[in-house]
């Protein structure tokens, strides 16, 4: 885990699926758990799922919250 990829969490949205568009960092636990089971898809964006699902299942989702002013800049 290093600050890049916790800034890829609250600044990438989700690509496909119900949750399209989202931020990976507000993805709901039950999707992460869902990709838990089934699998995390191949690549960066597996990688970065992967990475908050264990976030959420520690109940770390608050170490996200002081990147998210940086990270509205990288959105701009």
């Amino acid at each position: 885990m290093d600050q890049e990829s916790l800034l890829k969490l609250v600044s990438m949205e989700m690509p496909y699926g119900k949750y399209q568009g989202r931020l990976l960092a507000d993805l709901p636990g039950h999707y992460l758990g869902w990709f838990a089971r089934e699998g995390f898809p191949r690549g960066e964006l597996g990688s970065l799922i992967a990475l908050m699902y264990e976030l959420d299942h520690n109940a770390l989702r608050q170490l996200l919250d002081p990147l998210r002013k940086d990270a509205a800049h990288l959105r701009r």
